[in-house]
């Protein structure tokens, strides 16, 4: 009998120690699902589902946070740091089931418990910090005691550690606090915890936790409450939820820091950390002057952020794309494919293998990259760096969401660009040209400007892909299929035919660029009722005879646009197409132009003789007197010797 009450008791206290400990708070606050909608089809998507899923549980073995991705499925799990590993993967589980049941046809749901976050989207969402719902949630059934002490220790010590969690390496921050009433002994105690998702900035985290407390200030003096949103948590309480040992000492966040006996120490410790410093920095100055510079070597973690060239591990990026796999692949190109790859952090980047031998010389390679990788523009794809020691040489870029510019102008996605996104498009790229050509301390021509280079980000912004590529080929190796960087179509005469390569090559690859956007069309397209004619000539033909709105895309509602700004854009197309060379305007007069309220005030532009000539246009005459389209690339062959 004695034995029985002394394991009684010891399992009575051991709960008592453990009972925060072992359990999963699953309770709900906040739930969401979106409908179905993705390209694939709904066994598919489930399939995705499931690895995304099933990839993250298993990174819950050791941790409190996790991404995955598979295809179209975007996956996170968050749980609070005070859980034990059990307790996560039990809340885990619960928010799985009840997604599973709650959302069966959904291609996107957020399931937020008190324990832990679940979401998955067909899109990237990683950076994202806040929902159209986020809210507040109060604990109306009990009022804290003595509301009047209670309601500004809450207060106090949530904005305590709103200011001190994105300081914090993890995001997490708990704190407890007693309350008192005027007398000796504590007549209540507050339990605060505030966490950002592992994978947004310091300053989004800053944000993300200011937006949650004015959500969850109106709470007190309720006796608890929760703040939730798509990047940050916070939560206060009478009761406990956590254990006296996840209580962070948050004081050496706070600016004012801790008590004053530790001055001393610390200034101390600072004094000689210092002068440690200074003596390293006169080592490293007296190496660097013996030694010459090398590019900095970079850790796959550290592909998003904005720093010089990164030489990245080759298999790391191999890793990332998950050994390039087919699924993994979003592209290809002249210069290599592309693949997505999914980094530790849950970042994406773009991975392209090159598809040529760059150089023998890999140094050469990688002084090529740290050129291109110096160029930032908010219209231009960011290189962030390279690696030159694997199989393959592989270039690394900031992914963007919304794919290629071809394919929302005549591709799948044909039809969705409004007329306010082409003209913003449209000055985006010319922008971007200009500072390559003009403002970077290196003039750079990017020799292939065409529709599917220019990629867009998740707010349609343009920018400009590929750039640069052609000055990694070797000197005596051509494009792919070409003896010259550039693509049927697109690529102006003067280098197509006589190979002079100047700025002004890219002016005429963006005039085509404008005339697609305008038109949603493929330059080669065929476009009268005979189909004898692509898009450059049969535009110069509208437009001369007058009827250059009939050039405009029929998927544009014409409420949206004004007529007289239609014909600007397409007379600035057609000026960027004009020969000789000299008459063509410069990128940066371009822009002016796109800026410059109303009507072109100089002379209109003129049809090239080569359009006249090869593809037989009459100035005088609204039809086509020529020979074939076909027969116009057999001239064009000839004259390029392909």
């Amino acid at each position: 009998m004695r034995r029985i009450l002394i394991c009684s008791i010891f399992v009575l206290v051991f709960t008592i120690m453990q009972g925060v400990r072992s359990d999963p708070q699953a309770e709900e606050l906040l739930r969401q699902c979106s409908n179905f909608n993705t390209t694939n089809d709904l066994s598919v998507f489930l399939s995705n589902f499931n690895k995304t899923f099933g990839d993250m549980r298993k990174q819950l073995s050791n941790a409190h946070f996790a991404t995955a991705y598979y295809t179209d499925v975007f996956g996170m799990i968050q749980c609070r740091n005070y859980l034990s590993i059990a307790d996560c993967l039990a809340c885990f589980d619960a928010g799985l089931a009840q997604i599973r049941r709650d959302c069966p046809q959904a291609d996107g749901a957020h399931l937020i418990y008190q324990g832990c976050f679940l979401r998955y989207e067909a899109r990237n969402f990683y950076k994202q910090i806040s929902f159209e719902d986020s809210s507040g949630v109060c604990i109306n059934n009990r009022t804290a005691p003595k509301a009047t002490a209670f309601q500004p220790a809450v207060e106090g010590l949530l904005t305590e550690l709103v200011a001190a969690t994105p300081k914090i390496k993890t995001f997490f921050a708990a704190a407890k606090r007693q309350v008192f009433d005027g007398g000796p002994t504590a007549i209540a105690t507050v339990y605060v915890v505030a966490q950002c998702v592992e994978n947004i900035s310091r300053s989004d985290c800053d944000t993300c936790l200011s937006r949650a407390y004015i959500n969850v200030e109106t709470c007190p003096p309720q006796a608890g409450g929760s703040s939730v949103d798509a990047g940050c948590f916070l939560r206060y309480s009478d009761t406990p939820f956590f254990s006296d040992n996840d209580v962070t000492d948050i004081a050496i966040y706070l600016e004012r820091g801790g008590s004053n006996t530790k001055t001393p120490l610390i200034v101390g410790l600072i004094g000689g950390l210092c002068l440690v410093l200074l003596m390293l920095a006169l080592l490293l100055w007296y190496r660097v002057l013996r030694k010459p510079n090398k590019a900095e070597r970079g850790n796959i973690l550290g592909v998003t952020k904005l720093q010089g060239a990164m030489l990245y591990n080759y298999k790391d990026l191999k890793s990332a794309t998950k050994n390039f796999s087919v699924e993994y692949k979003v592209g290809e190109g002249g210069f290599g494919d592309v693949y997505k790859g999914i980094i530790e952090n849950g970042h994406i980047v773009a991975v392209k293998k090159l598809a040529v031998v760059t150089s023998k010389e890999k140094a050469d390679f990688e002084s090529e990259v740290r050129l291109i990788s110096n160029v930032h523009h908010r219209n231009i794809l960011r290189l962030l760096g390279c690696s030159g020691k694997g199989p393959v040489q592989l270039l690394v870029y900031e992914y963007m969401e919304n794919g290629s510019l071809d394919t929302f102008l005549y591709g799948e996605k044909r039809g969705t660009l409004s007329w306010k996104q082409r003209i913003d498009i449209i000055l985006g790229i010319a922008r971007g040209l200009a500072y390559l050509h003009e403002q970077f301390h290196v003039c750079i021509i990017h020799r292939d400007m065409k529709s599917s280079n220019i990629l867009l980000d998740d707010g349609f912004q343009p920018k400009i892909a590929d750039f640069g590529l052609a000055r990694l080929l070797p000197k005596d190796q051509s494009h792919l299929t070409t003896r010259y960087a550039g693509t049927l179509g697109y690529t102006a005469p003067e280098y197509a035919i006589h190979g002079h390569l100047s700025e002004k090559v890219d002016t005429y690859g963006f005039g085509i660029v404008v005339l697609e956007i305008i038109s949603g069309r493929r330059c080669s397209d065929m476009m009268n009722e005979l189909r004898t004619e692509s898009l450059l000539p049969y535009a110069w033909k509208l437009y001369e005879s007058g009827r250059h709105s009939k050039l405009i895309d029929e998927t544009i509602d014409p409420s949206e646009y004004d007529v007289e700004n239609a014909k600007k854009m397409i007379e600035i197309g057609l000026k960027c197409t004009q020969s000789p060379v000299s008459i063509r305007p410069a990128m940066s007069e371009v822009v002016v132009l796109l800026v410059n309220d109303g009507s072109l005030e100089q002379k209109p532009p003129n049809m090239p003789k080569f359009v006249q000539i090869t593809h037989g246009v009459d100035n005088d005459s609204s039809t086509s007197t020529a020979p074939s389209f076909s027969k116009a690339t057999a001239t064009f062959t000839k004259f390029t010797g392909r």
